[in-house]
């Protein structure tokens, strides 16, 4: 196992991938700490689901997550080899929507523990997708990544009226 901590972030910097250091407040670098705590916040929610296909997408997601971490750490010019899934999962995640009947007005968040805790994701991965885009003006984000949170957020929202009830 690596070390857990390595003393180069001290000053005030962190690597991309290839070794390229940048300061911590880099937009690639503040998109990728809003996808941690995004996948975290899916984590408990997973821990806390006892449907299994809810739990099995939740998963998909979080991995998908770290793969599109590295993409987002990945500096223009140095090839990253991690296939993305985002297109698959954004159709996975379409059909899933599909099935969830849509609310009559709006929806306040509050209803139960778990559908609140669903709603902070939700949010979060707004905040992602804000993130993304603002990133995308500087460096380049693929398409699919940024197709994949708009459609996660809906997700998120599908997810949480499943659980008010």
């Amino acid at each position: 196992m690596k070390d857990i901590y390595t003393k180069t972030g001290d000053k005030g910097t962190t690597s991309l991938k290839g070794g390229t250091r940048v300061p911590k407040d880099d937009i690639r670098i503040e998109a990728n700490g809003m996808i941690d705590l995004l996948n975290s916040q899916l984590g408990l929610f997973r821990a806390a689901s006892v449907d299994k296909t809810e739990k099995e997408i939740l998963l998909s997601i979080q991995k998908e997550l770290m793969i599109i971490m590295s993409h987002v750490a990945t500096p223009e010019g140095i090839e990253n080899t991690k296939i993305l899934h985002c297109n698959e999962l954004t159709k996975r995640i379409e059909e899933y929507i599909d099935g969830i009947p849509s609310p009559d007005g709006f929806v306040i968040p509050g209803e139960n523990l778990l559908s609140s805790q669903i709603h902070i994701a939700r949010s979060t991965a707004r905040t992602v997708e804000r993130r993304l885009w603002t990133l995308n003006r500087e460096y380049p984000v693929k398409e699919e990544i940024l197709v994949f949170f708009n459609r996660l957020s809906d997700c998120l929202f599908a997810m949480a009226l499943k659980h008010s009830k």
